[in-house]
């Protein structure tokens, strides 16, 4: 992500400013001297439940706090995430007040209203107030953000926390977290009376999204599994593959083999970046 962030920053059409890796292991680690990093604390031992995702939101609660960052020099932010490639200069996409976020298929206020309804009192308005997104891709003034935050950050434990909510939300183990963390923004943005452009163009996320021409991230969050014919066999790892978790243990090779002929442009492009950036990252194939 960093690695193309940079290539992307000073070409014309961009708006993008300076960069900050939010660490919430609350401890330094090998990168720190390579990527702008702030170090803050974890959630108390315990209150993630095992799951590091919802350390999140009060990652950003204390970034806020601790960043010396003026208004006049960042007025708006950009949340991103580490499987996110830029692959087109970014302009501001949010309009003065009015912010912009990725709308994502399965965040579904107005199917999920018994359980939203815990959160967003029906004194709140309709639940159709929420936006279908998460916090990330998410372009917001800083201020607003400032205000979003902790409301984010309890609603998030609160949910976890509530059995029915997590039942709700858990159709995957992992995304039952995720899913907690994503709602929970959109309904204290909702409570914050902010309301979002929704922006198709601002993510794809490869094998289901076939083309990158016209998006300004990639978001490789899906494996992308398929036979020597170019034929998608999601749910089954596939003769070539490519998959993040394959390298929860140690990062990619260098030089990975590019996918067979027929597969999406997004796929091929996803993996040729990936190359790219890692045979320019000076050390990539060094224990850091």
């Amino acid at each position: 992500m960093y690695y193309w962030y940079r290539e992307m920053r000073d070409r014309p059409g961009s708006d993008m400013g300076g960069f900050t890796r939010i660490l919430h292991s609350g401890k330094p680690d090998g990168l720190m001297d390579e990527i702008p990093t702030l170090v803050v604390d974890p959630l108390p031992e315990g209150a993630d439940r095992g799951y590091i995702v919802l350390n999140r939101p009060w990652a950003f609660v204390q970034w806020l706090k601790k960043s010396n960052i003026k208004e006049d020099i960042c007025s708006y932010v950009l949340m991103a995430e580490p499987d996110h490639i830029f692959v087109r200069p970014l302009p501001n996409l949010a309009h003065g007040d009015e912010p912009a976020a990725f709308p994502f298929f399965y965040i579904k206020p107005t199917e999920n209203e018994k359980i939203l309804r815990k959160f967003f009192p029906e004194e709140n308005g309709p639940v159709s107030k929420i936006d279908p997104i998460g916090n990330s891709p998410v372009i917001i003034k800083k201020a607003q953000l400032e205000k979003i935050a902790p409301t984010w950050m309890n609603i998030s434990l609160k949910m976890k926390e509530d059995v029915e909510t997590d039942k709700a939300f858990g159709w995957v183990l992992e995304m039952s977290v995720l899913l907690c963390v994503q709602y929970a923004y959109a309904v204290a943005s909702a409570l914050h009376g902010v309301h979002y452009s929704l922006r198709k163009d601002f993510m794809i996320q490869p094998p289901w999204d076939a083309k990158s021409d016209n998006t300004f991230i990639i978001h490789y969050t899906y494996g992308c599994d398929y036979t020597l014919k170019g034929e998608l066999t999601y749910g089954k790892i596939g003769e070539w593959r490519f998959d993040k978790r394959s390298y929860l243990r140690s990062p990619p090779p260098r030089n990975l083999t590019l996918p067979p002929p027929g597969v999406p442009e997004s796929v091929a492009t996803l993996v040729k970046m990936v190359n790219e950036a890692t045979a320019n990252i000076p050390g990539w194939d060094e224990e850091r």
